[in-house]
């Protein structure tokens, strides 16, 4: 009598289809994740725009005198935290962002803007000025924005 003699297992067919099937799926998934990824970076960058124009109305009524003050000294004062008054170059940008603030007229106007550290962080820039209304501008990597002009209010 013969016996036959069966391995378990799976065969070399079987786990190549498994891996083509993985392999659909992380096509598939990646590039959804990528723009979750950037759709998160932009609105941390707006939040921070945001807290950056609180932050100016805060200092021109506290320590200001009725001027706005510079990135440096909103940190000084800690009316921001040191790591949104750090991102100010790539290496240090915070949530794939840089940011910027520009004190002009004496200190009775300011800019705040934010720009992706890298193409791949996000796909817009953003500013607010003394009403405190945030723009959308195109994209201009490392680049944040000295101005409002040329961006479009956002929703």
């Amino acid at each position: 009598m013969r016996t036959r003699n069966r391995q378990k297992g799976f065969s070399l067919i079987e786990l190549l289809i498994v891996v083509a099937i993985i392999g659909i799926i992380a096509a598939i998934a990646v590039p959804n994740l990528l723009a979750s990824r950037k759709a998160s970076n932009e609105a941390s960058a707006i939040s921070a725009v945001r807290t950056i124009s609180t932050a100016e109305v805060s200092y021109r009524e506290t320590y200001g005198a009725g001027t706005f003050g510079t990135f440096s000294d909103l940190v000084d004062q800690q009316i921001i935290d040191g790591a949104l008054g750090s991102a100010t170059t790539v290496p240090n940008a915070k949530s794939g962002y840089v940011f910027g603030v520009v004190v002009s007229n004496s200190g009775t106007y300011y800019t705040a803007g934010a720009a992706p550290a890298t193409s791949n962080a996000g796909t817009r820039n953003f500013s607010s000025d003394t009403p405190g209304v945030i723009y959308v501008h195109p994209l201009n990597v490392a680049s944040p924005p000295t101005t409002t002009a040329g961006g479009t209010p956002l929703n």
